[in-house]
């Protein structure tokens, strides 16, 4: 098998993975979990993932007082982000929420114009218009009914601090292993996290069922630790534009769970919204040159 068969591969499996969400979100709710602990749980187990695989590897934790700054600053982007996600599944469909999530690049090539002052072509103008005419299409998505407003504020949100992770996250240069980079991101996300869950009055919950444990687990190692991996065995064989488009099964398996597993509501105005947003992204990342 070639690398650029394993690359492809490994990117189909990172977007896949990642995709997985739902699957552990959506029973942990119905149980009355909240999203602050459904998260905590997935950060801290995710965490100690790392570090055992830190262990093994047998590299040293130690980081610069500069590396901390920028990863506590990159962990409270990605921390912030999960918190507004999960709590958007809480109000819409979290097939739908997870495409819409998907428009961050477009968010980020806004971002780029505006402080890096890329020049806006009438590629970006045109993704801009398809995404929005998408986004208005989900947000009367289920049977004529509109989805809830907060719902897609909260997911728009996610969106916005997904793409400044993503900008400044290429401003930060290292050495360092790709796993003790993630383990030092996610750690502050945790407590990003806990911050979240003593600001808004979360209190700790207990779980007390083995299915419980197994959606938690389920979180930490798909959508988290065999995500994270996959994808930066793909941009290493196959770049990160070929990656980033395979990104596209992302929403597309969060809605195949949502509607086949949790039984969410599948409508034509549904997939003709999330075909204009990610047609919309693949415009957006193809405009640049490959990786």
């Amino acid at each position: 098998m070639s690398s650029r068969v394993k690359g492809f591969i490994a990117g189909v499996l990172a977007a896949v993975f990642y995709g997985t969400n739902p699957l552990g979100a959506l029973p942990l709710y119905a149980d009355h979990i909240t999203s602050g602990n459904v998260l905590f749980y997935r950060y801290g187990i995710a965490m100690l993932l790392f570090a055992a695989w830190m262990l093994l590897k047998k590299e040293n934790f130690k980081i610069r007082r500069g590396h901390a700054i920028k990863f506590a600053i990159l962990g409270v982007l990605f921390g912030l982000s999960s918190a507004t996600l999960f709590m958007s599944f809480h109000f819409m469909n979290a097939g739908v929420a997870s495409t819409i999530l998907f428009s961050y690049p477009i968010i980020t090539a806004m971002l780029m114009v505006v402080f890096y002052h890329e020049r806006v072509t009438w590629v970006t103008t045109f993704a801009l218009v398809l995404a929005i005419t998408g986004i208005g299409l989900l947000y009367r998505g289920d049977g004529g009914e509109p989805l809830n407003i907060t719902g897609v504020i909260l997911v728009l949100a996610s969106s916005f601090f997904y793409a400044l992770y993503i900008v400044y996250v290429h401003q930060f240069k290292t050495e360092m292993s790709v796993v003790k980079y993630t383990f030092w991101i996610i750690a502050f996300g945790w407590l990003t996290i806990i911050g979240y869950m003593i600001f808004a009055g979360d209190p700790l919950q207990a779980l007390n069922t083995s299915k419980q444990w197994l959606c938690v687990i389920q979180l930490a190692v798909l959508p988290t630790l065999l995500s994270l991996y996959f994808i930066n065995v793909s941009i290493q064989l196959i770049g990160s534009t070929p990656t980033s488009i395979l990104g596209a099964l992302e929403p597309v398996t969060a809605v195949v769970i949502s509607t086949f597993v949790f039984g969410e509501i599948f409508t034509w105005r549904l997939a003709s919204g999330i075909v204009l947003i990610l047609t919309a992204v693949i415009l957006i990342i193809l405009r640049k040159q490959p990786a």
